[in-house]
């Protein structure tokens, strides 16, 4: 069976998260994906630990930011800042379909590599632009980071405890969110951009801007605001529009609960003691348990208090209430269905030991993923000078004797 992307072929000018998470997805749909770094030290999440270790216990450069970003590419090495390295990612780029970079707006013109410098050499090059803020704007020059894209798009503003309560303030996730958002938006017009180009024989330029992606991740909230002028405030870990729909603490842990409707609010109180609250009139409909929801989370919270989490799930799950378990990364992956999925891959790495990845979420029956281990640095300069601009074993020694490569 032969992948979706096999025989696409993507120069990868990108590093950190965004970028690479977009041509990560590439990758795992059998695109060829050329990732330059610069020679020696490579992709800034290289030097971001905790590292993998080779075989011999080494520390390597191999982080686990990097490898989550980087799995199926090849790592060509090239100083884009001399001329020579420039022209050789040049002549790389009129090789292939597909370019994505995320270097700050307008910094790449004077290395040439340009979206106007490279479709002058492939007219129906597909060119994806990852930026913080957009290629114009009051912004656009700014440096961007996930952390404060997640402030300015409002996504902060909506997360934390309330006002009023212990450790009210803001927050932000842990994992880096409007990056992968942008990734993924990325990664879905790179797709449509193909497609287009298919049909039409014509590339195109894509402009992929981190405050794009998180502005559109508030979703409802966002238009409800414009709906009803009312700021959505932090509400926690309950849900506004649901009540229950929250966080409890039972004897050894929390459990969510997200009861969402009248059949699901009545079994709750039914496998946990309090029936008689299905009648009462302060409860008897969603909206009422919202409006109501500091004394029925007391209530409820006084019977949660005295069930162990196991049993407490497994009596929610039989009575066909939504129920979960808040897990920590080590009990995510002793989950008997992310066992069952196999979420966690180990595939060969350069290294000589097992590089741990986590399984692509693309799931195709007829053209499945293919996944291999992300590159050690430099590992395919120079079979990818010789493979495509057919250079000699001589004229790659060359270039990397004068630092080039």
């Amino acid at each position: 069976m032969s992948a979706i992307l096999q025989g696409i072929k993507v120069l990868d000018l990108t590093r950190v998260v965004a970028g690479p998470w977009a041509t990560q997805n590439l990758a795992d749909m059998g695109a060829t994906v050329y990732k330059i770094e610069k020679p020696g030290d490579g992709d800034d999440t290289r030097r971001m630990g905790p590292f993998l270790t080779d075989g011999d216990g080494n520390v390597t450069n191999d982080s686990a930011f990097f490898l989550c970003c980087n799995r199926g590419k090849q790592s060509v090495t090239v100083d884009i800042s001399q001329p020579e390295g420039a022209e050789l990612v040049r002549q790389l780029a009129s090789h292939c379909d597909v370019v994505v970079e995320n270097y700050k707006a307008g910094s790449l013109k004077k290395y040439g590599l340009d979206y106007e410098s490279i479709r002058a050499l492939r007219p129906d090059i597909i060119y994806c632009s990852v930026t913080g803020f957009g290629p114009d704007g009051p912004y656009a020059p700014r440096p961007a980071y996930d952390f404060i894209l997640q402030g300015m798009a409002g996504l902060m503003s909506t997360c934390g405890q309330p006002d009023g309560t212990p450790g009210a303030a803001p927050m932000r996730t842990a994992i880096p969110l409007t990056d992968i958002l942008t990734g993924l938006y990325a990664s879905v017009a790179l797709m449509g951009a193909l497609y287009h180009r298919q049909a039409t024989g014509e590339g195109q330029f894509i402009d992929a801007a981190m405050i794009d992606a998180a502005v559109a991740a508030n979703g409802h909230l966002a238009l409800g605001y414009h709906m009803t002028g009312k700021v959505p405030q932090r509400a926690g870990n309950s849900n506004p529009v649901a009540s229950p729909s929250e966080v409890f603490a039972c004897l050894d842990g929390h459990v969510i609960i997200a009861a969402g409707n009248n059949g699901q609010f009545a079994a709750l109180c039914r496998v946990i003691g309090c029936a008689s609250l299905i009648e009462d009139p302060r409860f008897l409909q969603n909206m009422d348990r919202v409006r109501n929801r500091p004394v029925l989370r007391e209530t409820l919270g006084e019977r949660l208090l005295n069930w162990r989490l196991a049993d407490l799930i497994q009596a929610l799950e039989g009575a066909g209430v939504p129920c979960g378990p808040i897990n920590d990364i080590d009990d995510v992956f002793d989950d008997p269905q992310v066992r069952h999925r196999e979420l966690l891959v180990r595939l060969p790495h350069g290294s000589g030991v097992e590089a741990p990845t986590l399984r692509s979420p693309l799931r195709f029956s007829a053209t499945p993923v293919t996944m291999t281990a992300p590159p050690q640095l430099g590992q395919h300069t120079e079979a990818a000078l010789r493979s495509e601009l057919g250079m000699s074993a001589a004229d790659v020694e060359a270039f990397r004797e004068r630092g080039v490569i």
